[in-house]
């Protein structure tokens, strides 16, 4: 192994997936996790107490995974748990229907790496239906144009971070806490606000770094209204200029109205 190879593999992922009776896919989420080119990780299944076939999944790949099952207050609360748990120093979640591709944590280790300074960092995505096929095509390219809009206060208009493709360093939860457990939805969106607002950068790169899972019970399948309903809640939490609140309206009203078109 090369010195540079050495030095990559020095940093170590963290990687949560809350899980909750998503057994027909959480097999796959932890296979990709596990076939990884990097190997210098640590995954973290934080469980609410599966009903389904989980649990069983979850007994196959103990040793290779750290997992626990036990009621919680929600996804925000058992990501939560797993960071208090994580050890690396590099941190996400993964949730159990999504996955990744091979060279994930690969390509995420050599820019921070190369970027010293960056403190968190989201790539590209693949938004798949319930079988691995890809769909939403249009939604990908229009946000990767988003990603590459200069001016900064977009991300108050639109969240167009795609969360499965975005880690960032633990150094971020010492200065910043945990996820806000009283969300449902948009934990993610107010979590990135709450980075900014606290003077990290926010980095992308156009590789595409997970697929992200839509189908009938996931929620940005079957709830994207009340899900935009909740974004907005956060928008204005950190954005006084009323302007950008609206357009975020607007943006939201147009996509609901395409959802329901392709739906």
């Amino acid at each position: 192994m090369s010195f540079y190879n050495i030095r990559i593999m020095s940093l170590k992922f963290s990687i949560i997936t809350p899980s909750f009776n998503q057994g027909q896919f959480i097999e796959e989420t932890i296979r990709s996790v596990q076939n990884q080119t990097y190997k210098n990780f640590e995954h973290i299944v934080i469980d609410g107490g599966s009903t389904d076939n989980t649990l069983e999944i979850l007994k196959k790949y103990t040793g290779k995974i750290k997992w626990i099952s036990e009621k919680d207050k929600g996804q925000s609360d058992a990501i939560n748990k797993g960071f208090k748990m994580a050890k690396g120093d590099i941190l996400t979640w993964l949730n159990s229907d999504d996955y990744y591709p091979p060279y994930t944590l690969e390509k995420v280790a050599d820019f921070f790496l190369k970027n010293k300074n960056a403190f968190w960092l989201s790539g590209d995505y693949i938004v798949v239906d319930k079988n691995g096929k890809e769909i939403h095509s249009f939604v990908r390219l229009y946000k990767k144009i988003l990603r590459l809009i200069p001016y900064d206060k977009t991300l108050f208009i639109a969240n167009f971070i795609n969360q499965p493709s975005t880690f960032f360093k633990k150094e971020v939860i010492n200065k910043i806490g945990l996820l806000d457990i009283n969300l449902r939805y948009e934990m993610d969106y107010e979590y990135w606000l709450r980075m900014i607002k606290n003077g990290f950068k926010n980095y992308y790169i156009n590789i595409p770094l997970s697929y992200f899972r839509v189908h009938s019970s996931s929620k940005g399948g079957a709830e994207f209204e009340k899900q935009f309903d909740e974004e907005i809640k956060v928008a204005k939490k950190y954005c006084k200029n009323k302007f950008l609140i609206n357009l975020h309206k607007l943006h939201n009203k147009m996509i609901v109205g395409i959802y329901k078109l392709i739906k």
